[in-house]
């Protein structure tokens, strides 16, 4: 009886053992992030013309550059070396999420009668075309380092012909070399470039 008892004790540990064994390992589901709209600036962006606020401004889809066009958290290291964390996302492309944030952005300066994004209905006599060069946490430095800059053309829609056109840099350290601090540094950066895209539409000469 006693061997008996030590053999049904040792199958139940094996069994108990073998099904540990075949458990799945429990996986950190990826944190998700976005950029979002921080509080307007109060600061007036100067002498508006007429001719710029009877004007109807329609926000085209924002573009990116190839590495920086999918929800990928992107940091450096090295030079030319694009990665990325792999268990820290946005939400969106940076693209997708940056469109509402220059209508806001933008509207808010009062330099246009309206402000619109397509695709949609709306038509008006000025396109804004944009593309996203780069938004990395750059680890070269300490402490890291967030870099953002965007390119944007104004554009007449009716003659399809470049007004003007700049290139905006963003730089700006962040708090702790971790993705959450690069968010946080992400999202002041991006509103300090988009006060300056609107500024630099509402002051444009004619």
């Amino acid at each position: 009886m006693k061997t008996l008892r030590l053999l049904a004790v040792s199958v139940a540990a094996a069994s108990l053992c073998a099904c540990s064994m075949l458990q799945p390992k429990a996986v950190t589901p990826p944190a998700f992030y976005a950029l979002e709209a921080g509080r307007p600036s109060g600061t007036a962006p100067g002498p508006v013309s007429t001719a710029q606020a009877t004007s109807t401004l329609v926000i085209s889809p924002v573009r990116a550059a190839s590495g920086f066009d999918s929800q990928r958290i992107i940091y450096v290291r090295e030079p030319h070396k694009l990665e990325y964390f792999a268990r820290s996302e946005w939400i969106d492309t940076p693209a997708r999420m940056l469109g509402p944030l220059l209508v806001a952005s933008i509207t808010h300066t009062g330099a246009f009668k309206a402000v619109v994004m397509t695709p949609g209905s709306a038509s008006g006599e000025l396109r804004l075309d944009s593309e996203i060069v780069r938004l990395q946490q750059d680890f070269r430095t300490r402490p890291s380092r967030v870099q953002f800059t965007l390119r944007v053309y104004l554009v007449d829609e009716k003659t399809r012909r470049v007004l003007t056109w700049r290139e905006f840099d963003g730089d700006l350290a962040a708090t702790r070399d971790d993705p959450y601090a690069g968010v946080v540094a992400a999202n002041q950066v991006v509103q300090t470039v988009l006060q300056q895209v609107s500024q630099f539409l509402a002051q444009r000469p004619n």
